[in-house]
């Protein structure tokens, strides 16, 4: 089975429709879903999917783009994160692509969620948008990587370069590629996932944004994620049998999940 490692199916493109797309990624052998939190007054909805669906799991965590929303605390995120459907800590990290002027605050958000992951042992999803210096300063600073105590993590709906997916991977991060990866003009980040160990990759949708090709443009759903699958299979030359059962066990051995039976 696939799975998708990062879908907003709380949002209210996918959760007026849940039935039909629930429906989808069962068709298309989509077997597991994270459904990841981005602020705190909106968790309450992501948790309750993952209570009542057995292949959907939750996050807790604010995203760096969310400004007028509750400020997480450290103790916080430890408590909400106390919930075994809840497998990470996120989404958190940085973004100077939408924002501009002081974001130290962006930065201390970043630093409570590493502090709470490292105090759960439940690895972070980070976002990174012109910020991949700082993001990974900051990783390396606080103790993010594997290496240094930290659970680890993955870097999202990757878009930067290599050697930014190199560093992450050095602390003991994965490497998430979205629908982004089969855009004809994301030549840089092809480049990357070709040089990258199949053992550090996942693969997700962003859903409901970032539609694969062939869906490019439309709203997006779990059940496309094996459109991704089937890009990286072509672009690394790999049997996409090969690319399903990878990309699944790394879901797995990150998130401390027992696979299935």
């Amino acid at each position: 089975m696939f799975i998708d490692s990062h879908c907003h199916l709380d949002f209210p493109e996918l959760s007026d429709n849940l039935p039909a797309i629930l429906a989808t990624m069962e068709a298309n052998n989509v077997g597991r879903a994270l459904c990841v939190a981005v602020d705190l007054p909106d968790f309450p909805r992501v948790l309750k999917l993952a209570e009542t669906y057995p292949h959907l799991y939750a996050s807790v965590g604010v995203h760096p783009d969310y400004v007028d929303t509750p400020e997480p605390g450290v103790e916080q995120l430890v408590q909400l994160a106390d919930h075994p459907k809840v497998i990470a800590i996120g989404e958190t990290g940085l973004d100077y692509f939408r924002l501009t002027g002081d974001l130290e605050w962006q930065r201390e958000r970043f630093r409570t969620h590493i502090a709470a992951s490292r105090l759960t042992g439940k690895p972070l999803i980070i976002h990174t948008r012109a910020a991949s210096e700082d993001t990974i300063a900051i990783m390396r600073a606080c103790g993010a990587g594997t290496e240094q105590g930290g659970a680890g993590g993955v870097m999202h709906c990757f878009t930067e370069t290599l050697d930014v997916a190199l560093a992450a991977v050095e602390m003991g991060f994965y490497i998430s590629f979205s629908g982004i990866l089969t855009f004809k003009s994301a030549k840089q980040i092809q480049e990357v996932a070709k040089a990258l160990p199949l053992e550090r990759i996942l693969i997700e949708t962003d859903s409901p944004y970032l539609a694969p090709v062939p869906h490019r443009g439309k709203t997006n759903q779990p059940g496309w994620v094996s459109h991704v699958a089937q890009y990286l299979a072509d672009l690394k030359q790999l049997p996409l049998a090969q690319v399903e059962q990878q990309t699944t066990e790394n879901f797995f051995r990150l998130f401390k999940l027992s696979p299935p039976v």
